[in-house]
């Protein structure tokens, strides 16, 4: 389980909301990562991963991701602990 902080004003770069006006939450990029990528490497899937951070602007761990690329190679759920501040 991966765990980031994200601030009250800045959800939307996380989680997706038709009424953001971000354009590609975090979220939407790993849902679509997984629909697509599911048997593919994770070091395939990591770098994918890191660029759709940093659109997000969100500040993931090299750790972090390499979870989540495992997760999404081996189409297991990824749960992420979440602290609003």
């Amino acid at each position: 389980m991966g765990s980031i902080r994200v601030g009250s004003g800045h959800l939307d770069r996380l989680l997706a909301d038709s009424t953001s006006a971000h354009r590609v939450p975090y979220q939407r990029a790993f849902a679509e990562l997984a629909d697509t990528h599911r048997g593919r490497s994770a070091a395939e899937i990591v770098p994918l991963l890191r660029r759709a951070a940093d659109q997000a602007l969100l500040a993931f761990t090299h750790g972090d991701l390499v979870e989540q690329a495992e997760a999404i190679s081996a189409g297991r759920r990824y749960v992420l602990r979440v602290t609003v501040t």
